[in-house]
């Protein structure tokens, strides 16, 4: 449950705020998470370190300036823009009387982690309803000064408004009054009609885009304590690496270098924990990078040094071709695929992916007393301190998680291993310390999406369509970083576009095979989607051709009637990307009309297909929202692609920043594309390949999509994702458009890798 708190006399936002500031808290998470040492019925007029009831604030100064912190991280994806304006327009709030306070990593805040593309999701009820609490003790207190009951109060554009006589009275002025009323039950409240929202569903520029632009923006690259020192670290090259013995005079002779010292690799699993090391610390970055150069190390490489990616790479779909675990299960695949008939089988491939976002990782800590301040470009502020914590043998609530701006991040930034070493350094050396890592080592050392091998078969009727389906999946999960020795994955990451697919099956199996991983696998945008969309919605693209039909009737075929799909149909745990099954069902109807608006748009079937130019479609649900893409490719005599024009039309329920959400997807084609066309990490004796752009090669502009289009459907249904849902279509609908353009059928990736001349 969501519950509202008045903290105004507790001292929250110390040295902003002044007497007489109103200020609510909003409990986020429910009450078995909240420690008994927090309970509000415990708490008096505490400070910001004391006993409070957790939640995220909102605070009315008496000057008028709303305050609300923003409790998620901002790379890029909007949520300090969308979320605090849920609750502004609750409030009634004029947005350019609203300021926002980044939070600090704290359990109070509910969950930090800014992945999974749910921060409006999780939260849009709870700001929506502190808004609306707010509004109405502000509307209360004005009625108490002027004497009239509070029904011929309303609350408009940040005053308050006595209809009968046309008095009013600004929210400053009634800070004070209001901060000193009883927090009203729910049942009171009246939220506002959709028709009236005034933010909710506008279009606006994120809140930073001043910032941003005059580079006045704050990002982890740009932390600065004086005094402090710059730390270059020299890693196990190969996972679970060590050092034998390390020479430093040379370093030592670098101008600027101040000391070295060595950081203690991981104990598996290594889940938050840092690699572990030689680090070479220096009064600037120059020095920091040029003396571990000159570091002589001697490393213990441990057993993944027999990790090499074309051999992994036969294992892998070996395995797929073999029995795996069953995850969902629909009538006899075996007792179909004994009839005969016409047999398809396919097998897909995509490769170990980096993240390579624009600001490579960078954390400054200062160790003092016993206590830890970390400043980080993290999406995880909360991993922050449990693993900061753990490394020193200190308390969580002795580290303080100051987040920056992140410049880009899809998933890496939720590992906080790099403020680890920031954090460990700082102790050994004395002073604050900020690591830097180098594009290098951001590739060398990544959380890597995980390498796939997925096999596909299905036997057609005699009207084309499958009469049994099968699909195996195989993977080094991510569950691997935190359970040593893990193989298989959990339903979670198999519930990303694996089994869920929502075609009307009457025999349809969904498997799982196991694989070792050789590489720390983390969260990359959009996750297991990207491997499960490549390979499903280009095998649809497969049988539609084998069956002598046009792509897209095929799929509407294969939805078969509107329906909301069961969950006992969707295999074992099917978790939903932790949403409510009652409330983000998997409507076949919100997927058909996605697939329609996007052909319709792209003028499916208005063009000529063939002599080097094709269409491509595919039509994905991940993170609750509905997507399909269709992509128009163009291909040359020499083999090179050439992408015209992308559409895409998406249902993600209510979208509160349709303008953020536009450019998650345009930037998501773009994302995509760089993915398929060149996204490939390989290793050689368990040592990365790849080093920087020359040889991880990112699409550039001249390759992007020349025109790329944006559909929202509009819905009334609960928020859904936008951040990460853009991505998984995008590569089989290019694909499947290579394939209309030559007859060449793409089935590993990367493109580059492909012949298609």
């Amino acid at each position: 449950m969501n519950a509202i708190a008045n903290v105004s006399r507790r001292g929250f936002l110390q040295g902003i705020l002044s007497a007489g500031a109103f200020v609510l808290t909003i409990r986020v998470f429910p009450d078995s998470l909240i420690p008994a040492s927090r309970d509000a019925s415990a708490a008096g007029d505490s400070p910001l370190t004391g006993a409070f009831q957790p939640g995220v604030y909102l605070a009315i100064d008496t000057d008028g300036t709303a305050y609300i912190i923003a409790h998620r991280s901002e790379m890029g994806n909007g949520s300090r823009t969308a979320v605090p304006r849920v609750l502004a327009d609750e409030l009634e709030a004029d947005w350019n009387r609203v300021k926002l306070v980044q939070a600090t990593g704290d359990v109070k805040y509910g969950d930090q982690d800014t992945d999974g593309s749910h921060s409006v999701r999780s939260f849009f009820d709870a700001f929506r309803e502190a808004g609306a609490t707010a509004r109405l003790m502000l509307v209360r207190a004005a009625a108490q000064q002027w004497g009239v009951p509070e029904a011929q109060c309303k609350a408009h554009l940040h005053t308050v408004v006595h209809t009968a006589s046309g008095k009013k009275l600004g929210y400053g002025e009634l800070a004070a009054s209001a901060a000193k009323l009883p927090v009203p039950k729910k049942e009171e409240l009246q939220f506002k009609p959709r028709n009236a929202w005034r933010y909710i569903g506008k279009p606006v520029k994120s809140y930073d885009i001043v910032a941003l632009c005059s580079g006045k923006a704050v990002f982890g690259q740009d932390t600065h304590m004086d005094g402090m020192l710059y730390a270059a670290v020299a890693h196990p090259p190969v996972l679970g690496g060590a050092v034998k013995s390390f020479e430093d005079k040379d370093t030592l002779g670098v101008a600027g270098v101040k000391q070295t010292a060595t950081i203690d690799s991981f104990k598996p699993p290594h889940g938050f924990q840092a690699l572990g090391g030689v680090a070479v610390l220096a009064d600037n970055t120059w020095a920091a990078f040029e003396g571990r150069k000159k570091l002589n190390i001697q490393w213990e490489h441990g057993p993944h040094a027999s990790f090499n990616s074309d051999a992994y790479k036969k294992e892998l779909q070996a395995t797929a071709r073999k029995a795996g675990k069953v995850f969902r299960n629909v009538g006899d695949v075996d007792a179909e695929f004994a009839k005969g008939g016409k047999i398809v089988e396919a097998e897909y491939y995509a490769p170990l992916l980096a993240h390579a976002s624009m600001e490579p990782p960078a954390a400054l800590a200062e160790f003092r007393d016993g206590k830890v301040n970390v400043w980080a470009c993290t999406q995880n502020p909360q991993g922050v301190q449990d693993a900061v914590a753990g490394a020193l043998g200190i308390k969580k609530e002795d580290v303080t998680c100051h987040v920056t701006l992140l410049g880009g991040a899809f998933g890496r930034k939720s590992f906080p291993d790099f403020a680890v070493e920031a954090a460990v350094l700082s102790k050994k050396a004395g002073k604050p310390v900020k690591v830097v890592w180098s594009r290098e080592d951001d590739l060398k050392f990544d959380y890597y999406h995980s390498v796939a091998a997925v096999y596909m078969k299905a036997a057609l009727n005699a009207g084309g369509m499958p009469a049994a389906w099968l699909q195996r999946s195989v993977f080094p999960p991510i569950g691997s970083s935190f359970a040593a020795g893990a193989t298989y994955s959990e339903p979670g990451e198999l519930g990303l576009g694996f089994t869920d697919v929502p075609f009307a099956l009457p025999n349809h199996r969904a498997e799982n095979g196991p694989a070792v991983a050789h590489v720390r696998i983390g969260w990359l945008r959009s996750v297991a989607n990207i491997y499960h969309a490549f390979a499903i919605g280009s095998f649809t693209d497969e049988l539609a051709h084998t069956a002598g039909q046009d792509p897209l009737e095929y799929i509407l075929k294969l939805f078969g009637p509107d329906r909301i799909i069961p969950k006992g149909e969707l295999g074992t745990d099917y978790p939903n990307y932790d949403g409510d099954y009652a409330k983000y069902a998997i409507d076949v109807a919100r997927f058909r009309r996605v697939t329609q608006l996007a052909a319709e748009k792209a003028g499916w079937g208005k063009k000529k297909l063939g002599n080097g130019f094709g269409m491509g479609i595919a039509v994905h649900r991940s993170f609750l929202t509905y997507v399909a893409t269709v992509v128009q490719a163009e291909v040359n005599d020499a083999g090179q692609v050439q992408i015209q024009q992308v559409d895409t039309a998406l249902d993600a329920g209510t979208v509160v920043n349709p303008e953020m959400a536009r450019q998650q997807f345009e930037g998501a084609a773009v994302f995509g594309m760089s993915l398929a066309l060149y996204g490939e990490i390989t290793a050689t004796n368990g040592v990365i390949d790849q080093s920087n752009f020359g040889d991880y090669q990112l699409a550039r502009m001249r390759e992007t999509p020349r025109e790329t289009n944006i559909y929202i459907v509009e819905n009334d249904a609960p928020p859904a994702g936008v951040g990460e849902p853009g991505v998984p279509p995008f590569a089989p609908a290019m694909c499947n458009a290579i394939f209309a353009a030559t007859g060449k059928r793409v089935r590993e990736l990367p493109l580059s890798r492909a012949k298609l001349a």
